[in-house]
C-alpha cells in the first residue's frame, strides 16, 4: 500500500495544508502504509509548451526536461494519490495549476488516457484511488466549490474514483502554537488520522467518516 501526496501549497511543509496532510499520513502509517509527500514548491516544474509530443511518444517523452517524470513515478505505483492546495483567490494554487497542466502527458484523447506513468521497471499502471486536501484561512465553506469542481472533473478524465475530499475553513488555527480552539483542533486531528487510516487500510471511507468531514471546519 503506497499513498502518494502533491502538496501545492507555495509554503511547501510550513503551511497550514501540510499540517492536514501529515494528520492524514500519519493514519495511513499506522495502517501499513508507506507515504510520499512531495512538495512541489521544492521541484522545478515548467509550465506545459502544448505541443502534445506526449500523446505519440507516451509520457517519458516530454521535451521538458525537469522534475515532472519524478513525480509521476511516484504517483504511478501508488495505491492512492491525494491532491493538496490552499485556496488562493477562491480556486487552487497556481503551482499546483502548473503541476496540473503537465498531467496533459496521461490525458490524451480517448483510450490514451491513463492514471500516471509506470513506476521503475513494472509494465503495468495501477489504477489509485484519488482524494483531495485543501485550507482556507477564510470563515466560508464555499470556497472550496471551485476546488471541489475541479478534482471531480479529474477524477472523470483519467478514469479514477474520488474516495474523499477533505476541506477546512480559518485553517490558521492548525498550527500546533496556536491556542485557538485546543480541543476541536486535537479532536480533528484524531478525525485526520482516522481518515487516512480508513484509506489505507480499505480503500474508501466510511459513512461517519465522510458525514464528519463534510463540516469543513470547527
Amino acid at each position: 500500500m503506497k499513498v502518494t501526496v502533491i502538496n501545492g501549497s507555495p509554503r511547501g511543509s510550513n503551511g497550514n495544508t501540510n499540517v492536514i496532510i501529515e494528520k492524514f499520513l500519519k493514519g495511513a502509517v499506522d495502517a501499513g502504509a508507506k507515504t510520499v509527500n512531495i512538495q512541489l514548491s521544492e521541484k522545478n516544474i515548467n509550465h506545459c509548451m502544448g505541443c502534445h509530443i506526449c500523446w505519440t511518444k507516451g509520457p517519458a517523452q516530454c521535451v521538458i526536461k525537469d522534475d515532472m517524470l519524478e513525480i509521476m513515478m511516484h504517483m504511478g505505483d501508488a495505491d492512492i494519490i491525494v491532491f493538496a492546495s490552499p485556496v488562493q483567490f477562491g480556486n487552487i494554487s497556481g503551482m499546483l495549476k502548473v503541476f496540473m497542466d503537465r498531467m496533459t502527458m496521461i490525458g490524451g484523447p480517448g483510450e490514451q488516457q491513463k492514471p500516471a506513468v509506470p513506476a521503475d521497471n513494472s509494465s503495468q499502471v495501477k489504477i489509485p484511488k484519488l482524494m483531495m486536501i485543501s485550507s482556507c484561512g477564510l470563515d466560508d465553506a464555499k470556497e472550496f466549490d471551485v476546488t471541489s469542481l475541479w478534482i471531480n472533473r479529474v477524477a472523470e478524465k483519467v478514469h479514477m474514483e474520488l474516495s474523499g475530499e477533505i476541506y477546512f475553513t480559518k485553517s490558521r488555527c492548525l498550527n500546533e502554537n496556536s491556542d485557538l480552539f485546543k480541543d476541536e483542533k486535537q479532536e480533528y486531528f484524531k478525525l485526520l488520522e482516522k481518515t487516512g487510516y480508513e484509506m489505507a487500510a480499505h480503500m474508501k471511507l466510511s459513512t461517519e467518516v465522510k458525514n464528519l468531514l463534510e463540516r469543513r471546519g470547527f
